[in-house]
Order: C-alpha cells, then sequence, then structure tokens
C-alpha cells in the first residue's frame, strides 16, 4: 500500500510540474517568472513525504519527460527546481529546523544553479561571465560616449578609470550573486512548501521569528580569515582571488543578516514599535556605505559576545 501510494503521489507532483512549466512557457514573461517560483514546490513536497531518494528518483523521470519538450528553458529550470527542491523536502523529511532547512535548501538551488551554468555552457555555448563582462563594457562605453564632453580633465579621466576597474570586477563576484539568489529563492520555496503542506497536512510549519536567527562563530573566522586574503593574494585573476573575494562577500551579508536580527532582537527587548527596526533596515540599505559596515560590526559582535544575555539582563 504504501508503496503504491509513493508511486500515485510521485505521478501526481510530476504531473503537476510538468503542468507549471507549460504553463510558464506558454504565459506571458512576468507571469511566467514569478510562476518559475512555485517549480521547485512539487519536489519539496514529494521529497518531505517520502525523502531524498524518493525526490531523485522524481527528479530523474521529470528529466526524462523534460526532455520531450527540448525547449531552451525546460531542462535548465528543472535541474534548477528538482535539486533545490529536494534538497529542501528532504531536510524537511529529516525534520531539520526551519533555519537549518534553509541552510540545506540554499545550498541545493546553488548547486541547481551551477547546474544551469554547466547545461547552458555545454548544449548553447554560453560563457555567463565573458557574456556579463562585454555586456558591462558595453554598457559603460556607451555611457561615457554619450556624456563624455562632460567629463573632462585628468581628475575625471582617473575617475573613469576607477569606475571601469570596478565594473570589470562585478563579474568575479558571479558566485556569490547565485548564492544569495539561491538563498532568496530557497526562502520563497520554503515558504510556499509550509503554505501546501499546512493546508493538506492541518501542521503549522512556519519561519521562527527573525529576532531568533543566529549563525554559528565559525562564519567569523571564514570572515577574517577572507579579509586577509583579499589583501594578501596579489593575483586578482587568479583562483585563489575568486573564491577569496566571494567567500569574504557572502560571510560580509551573512553578518549584516545577524546584525539586522539583534536589531530585531533589541527592539523586542525594550518593547518598541515594529516599525523602528524596519526603518533602521530600510534607511540602511539606502546608505550602505556607511550603515552596513556598523550593522556589519553589530553581526561580528552579536556573534562573538554574549549581547543578547547582557540585554537580557539589563532588561
Amino acid at each position: 500500500m504504501n508503496e503504491t501510494r509513493r508511486i500515485t503521489e510521485g505521478a501526481l507532483m510530476t504531473g503537476i510540474y510538468l503542468l507549471l512549466l507549460l504553463v510558464i512557457i506558454f504565459t506571458p514573461s512576468i507571469i511566467g517568472g514569478l510562476l518559475l517560483l512555485t517549480l521547485p514546490v512539487p519536489f519539496v513536497f514529494y521529497s518531505y513525504r517520502h525523502g531524498w531518494k524518493a525526490g531523485g528518483m522524481m527528479l530523474i523521470a521529470t528529466l526524462i519527460f523534460t526532455v520531450i519538450f527540448a525547449t531552451a528553458i525546460s531542462l535548465p529550470a528543472t535541474l534548477f527546481a528538482g535539486i533545490g527542491g529536494v534538497f529542501l523536502g528532504g531536510a524537511l523529511y529529516n525534520k531539520r529546523t526551519a533555519y537549518e532547512t534553509l541552510a540545506v535548501g540554499s545550498l541545493g538551488f546553488s548547486l541547481g544553479f551551477l547546474g544551469i551554468y554547466l547545461t547552458t555552457q555545454a548544449f548553447f555555448g554560453l560563457n555567463w561571465t565573458e557574456e556579463i563582462r562585454n555586456s558591462l563594457d558595453r554598457a559603460f562605453t556607451l555611457s561615457q560616449n554619450m556624456f563624455g564632453s562632460l567629463l573632462t580633465g585628468d581628475a575625471n579621466q582617473e575617475q573613469i578609470d576607477a569606475i571601469r576597474e570596478q565594473i570589470n570586477t562585478l563579474p568575479d563576484l558571479i558566485p556569490s550573486v547565485l548564492v544569495l539568489s539561491g538563498i532568496m529563492i530557497a526562502f520563497i520555496a520554503q515558504w510556499l512548501a509550509y503554505r501546501l503542506i499546512n493546508r493538506v497536512e492541518r501542521k503549522k510549519h512556519r519561519f521562527p521569528p527573525f529576532q531568533q536567527f543566529k549563525l554559528p562563530t565559525s562564519i567569523l573566522w571564514y570572515y577574517f580569515f577572507a579579509m586577509i586574503f583579499t589583501y594578501l593574494v596579489g593575483d586578482q585573476d587568479g583562483t585563489l582571488y575568486l573564491a577569496t573575494i566571494n567567500v569574504y562577500t557572502l560571510t560580509g551579508v551573512f553578518l549584516v543578516l545577524q546584525g539586522f536580527s539583534f536589531i530585531f532582537y533589541y527592539a523586542q527587548q525594550k518593547k518598541w514599535s515594529k516599525a523602528i527596526p524596519a526603518v533602521i533596515i530600510i534607511v540602511s540599505l539606502l546608505l550602505p556605505q556607511l550603515l552596513l559596515y556598523l550593522v556589519r560590526i553589530l553581526g561580528i559582535i552579536d556573534i562573538g559576545f554574549p549581547l543578547r544575555e547582557r540585554v537580557q539582563e539589563k532588561k
């Protein structure tokens, strides 16, 4: 009976996924883009019900079916949604906490992005790094030609060269951008899966309050070592530099999230209005050059020292 149920649910979830994929292919780009976020949900739900192995078998079966469509979006989208969805659902099956599940799902979707990168490069000959670098270079050259008459003099030329150098380094951050995108998509997919599971099984899966978000102390070591290596590594085109700058960027973003979490925690302990930490986040994002560094320092202090315990003692 259990085996029959597993096969039936697998066929049902595969059918739902393929239906969603068809709708995305034949609908306008805006609606299709929004529906892309729902693609992992069938994989999450099935893996949550039957585990990693069953979810992997569903992914293999779905990949076989999507090859039939032979569209530019079908295979990459299935790889991305399937890998991330199976990781998320498997973590839920093993009863991981919400943030642990999010971490596992983020890894899965990051691997899904890697799958898209390798697939498009193998089958379509598309090199994302070079394409982005060339697009940025063309856009900068066009802007320079349009406003070149306003930017004369040696000082302005030095500023232009500095901006061009910064733009040329942006493609090096592609791994960080992919991982951050994976985190955001994992969060959305997990939230949608929670809604589905709660409705079908009458459960109460949810994310805990953001003020309870706490990163392990080890992330501080990754951050500080990466920061030191960014100054020590001389070859900015080498693999070591690319790895270092991406680790530094990612850990820095996580520390900013930790700082925002502490702000929410402090506001709750002091019984402030919920609007106050929200305004702080908005202002920090509007003035990132100054305030985000301060929030990052706050995140470092929150992880490295028992800051929350002291707040509770003074309450």
